[in-house]
């Protein structure tokens, strides 16, 4: 398949500058429906949510068809946290995949990064190739069951450092 026409775009719009749309984060959910398992039942509000606090984002797009993307989080040197790397089953297997990410790799808040993380379930071998490799000793999860009880169980005396239950 030819995929010059093929592009890789900083962001979800085709103007970084410009504010993600609904129909931005439209095209973003039906994307996550069809190509991964896991993300399939994700609400546009939370989309927004998770982008907002994401950078730097990278989607992939044939003319107006959204066909890939990856987000990551990062403090731009020490650690960074890839998320959400997809790419539509039509368009597997022709290096898509591995030109997303090493295009979120090396943008400039994550090419300084000292390690640079992310989970999969089945795809490890794909990330083996790009370079990364798995490392069974750091990963550990708080699930918001638990984090709310961690929460209930702070001492209140403190409150002052915790947000307001009202603001966002």
């Amino acid at each position: 398949m030819d995929n010059r026409h093929i592009q890789f775009r900083e962001g979800l719009t085709a103007d970084p500058a410009q504010a993600v749309s609904t129909e931005d984060l439209l095209k973003l959910q039906r994307l996550f429906q069809v190509a991964a398992f896991w993300a399939g039942e994700r609400r546009l509000e939370d989309w927004q949510i998770a982008i907002a606090h994401s950078y730097p984002i990278i989607s992939v797009w044939d003319h107006e068809q959204l066909i890939g993307f990856a987000r990551a989080t990062s403090d731009g040197i020490y650690r960074a946290m890839i998320w959400d790397v997809v790419i539509h089953p039509d368009y597997r297997g022709q290096g898509l995949g591995r030109q997303l990410v090493q295009t979120l790799v090396a943008h400039p808040h994550m090419n300084r990064v000292e390690r640079i993380y992310l989970t999969t379930t089945h795809q490890q071998r794909f990330y083996e190739q790009i370079g990364f490799v798995c490392n069974s000793s750091t990963t550990m999860v708080l699930y918001q069951e638990a984090a709310a009880s961690v929460m209930a169980s702070v001492d209140h005396s403190h409150s002052e450092l915790l947000p307001d239950k009202e603001s966002p």
